[in-house]
């Protein structure tokens, strides 16, 4: 198992508000484990999620 980071790693890596992490949940966008109440990410995870976000633009460059 990868690292697990919390939402504020999350916020901060992504360099998103913490409640729009929250509503990506909600909406089943992202997954995540909620331990102790507290909502944990694998990074690998959240790297592979990226990705399938990537968009080419007109010249081929991501």
């Amino acid at each position: 198992m990868s690292r697990l980071i919390d939402i504020d790693e999350l916020a901060e890596y992504l360099k998103l508000k913490k409640q729009t992490i929250y509503n990506w949940l909600s909406a089943g966008k992202i997954s995540g484990i909620k331990v102790g109440g507290v909502w944990r990410f694998e990074r690998k995870e959240i790297e592979a999620w990226l990705k399938t976000k990537r968009r080419v633009g007109k010249t081929g460059v991501s």
